[in-house]
């Protein structure tokens, strides 16, 4: 038996935002991140549509980046005493994905972040509130999955959180909100939507009902990310869409390697963070090369290469030819080809290979490895990453 998991509404277009006013509540706990939704209005906008709703507001400004434990467990305080009965976050991947790890703990108080890292272990939510999310990026899809990426700084790992308990009950779709994106905000979330639709359609648990989305969700991403890149702005809306159609997708096929590996380096390493999106980007070519050793994952990312019009005679030859295509796609889009490259090389190389053993040990127990059509040894892993590391091509 499969299962299918939506948003019971998900609003979208340009102006969706106003839908806000016709929630029905009484409290309106609003998530927000670093202030870009400030700075162009949406927060103001969004407060009033909810005060129009006759709703009581309260704010959580400022959730960082690869958002924390500490960042959930504080507005979870808040969340217990101001007792919303909606939960509203609108923004970037990080402040969505802070909001849903709240969610559960100011529903269940004595619940422990622990508990919540086994997949699919949340307790029932809903009891106390629903939740509405918004996205502000065209990449992380968050307002229509069952996921939520949180960090470990003191451990340096960042854990996927994942259950369906956690899908939003509505999104809003507005693509006026990521027509403000910088270029190389749009470059890593396009990217991180690429990497969605293409793990969702080779997942080993694709189905009929993910595998339309997924590929739709690819070829919009193949014909409008460069675009929405330059600044076109109805390439913008069709990018919002497509992460979206992308989220549906892998948030009910689940995902592969590439994520599993983004997930353990974005967060290990002193030099600096890897941004996700940009991790993905990097690793996906090699993780594609890896996986089509195995027949039914080469046989579908044929069916990718042919959908995005690539040629080739023979399965190999257009399995070589989406490779190709990715990594065109990201030297278009600025994207570097390895980890030594990125942001000038401030991964150290040194504190890279001694961390390599750890850092595969936990990809391949990452919630995500289990879906990937080609499960890794640890030896295959650490080839893995360190072809990432130093942009070689994988041939095992």
């Amino acid at each position: 038996m499969g299962r299918f998991t939506l948003p019971r509404d998900i609003y979208h277009g340009s102006g969706s935002l106003a839908e806000l006013k016709n929630l029905k509540g009484t409290k309106a706990f609003l998530v927000v991140g670093g202030g870009s939704m400030k700075r162009f209005g949406f927060l103001d906008k969004a407060v009033d549509l909810l005060k129009e709703a006759g709703m009581e507001v309260e704010l959580f400004e400022n959730v960082e980046p690869d958002p924390s434990v500490d960042t959930v467990m504080r507005g979870a305080e808040a969340m217990g005493v101001f007792q919303p009965d909606w939960i509203i976050s609108m923004g970037g991947g990080s402040p969505i994905d802070a909001a849903k790890a709240m969610w559960a703990f100011y529903e269940y108080p004595d619940t422990t972040f622990e508990d919540l890292i086994t997949p699919f272990n949340f307790p029932q939510l809903r009891t106390k509130a629903r939740f509405c999310a918004i996205p502000s990026t065209s990449g992380t899809a968050t307002e229509v999955t069952a996921f939520s990426v949180i960090t470990d700084y003191k451990k340096g790992i960042k854990y996927p959180l994942a259950d369906f308990n956690i899908t939003p009950d509505i999104a809003i779709v507005d693509p006026e909100l990521a027509e403000t994106m910088p270029a190389k905000l749009v470059a890593h979330t396009g990217m991180d939507a690429m990497t969605h639709a293409i793990e969702a359609y080779v997942s080993t648990l694709h189905c009929d009902y993910t595998d339309p989305l997924a590929l739709h969700a690819i070829k919009m991403v193949h014909e409008n990310l460069k675009k929405s890149y330059d600044g076109e702005k109805e390439a913008k809306a069709n990018m919002h869409n497509a992460q979206c159609l992308a989220g549906m997708a892998f948030s009910n096929a689940l995902l592969g390697i590439v994520h599993s590996m983004a997930h353990k380096t974005g967060a290990a390493y002193s030099g600096g963070h890897i941004v996700h999106g940009c991790a993905n980007a990097m690793y996906l070519p090699r993780v594609i090369q890896f996986n089509a050793k195995e027949a039914e994952a080469a046989h579908r990312y044929a069916d990718i290469a042919r959908l995005m019009g690539l040629v080739g005679d023979t399965e190999a030859e257009l399995i070589e030819a989406l490779v190709k295509e990715i990594k065109a796609m990201n030297q278009l889009l600025s994207i570097p080809d390895s980890i030594k490259e990125y942001e000038g090389g401030i991964i150290d190389e040194a504190e890279f290979l001694e961390k390599l053993s750890l850092v595969a040990e936990l990809a391949i127990g990452d919630a995500c490895t289990g879906s990937n059509p080609r499960i890794p040894t640890q030896e295959e892993m650490e080839k893995l990453l360190k072809a990432c590391y130093y942009g070689e091509d994988i041939n095992f």
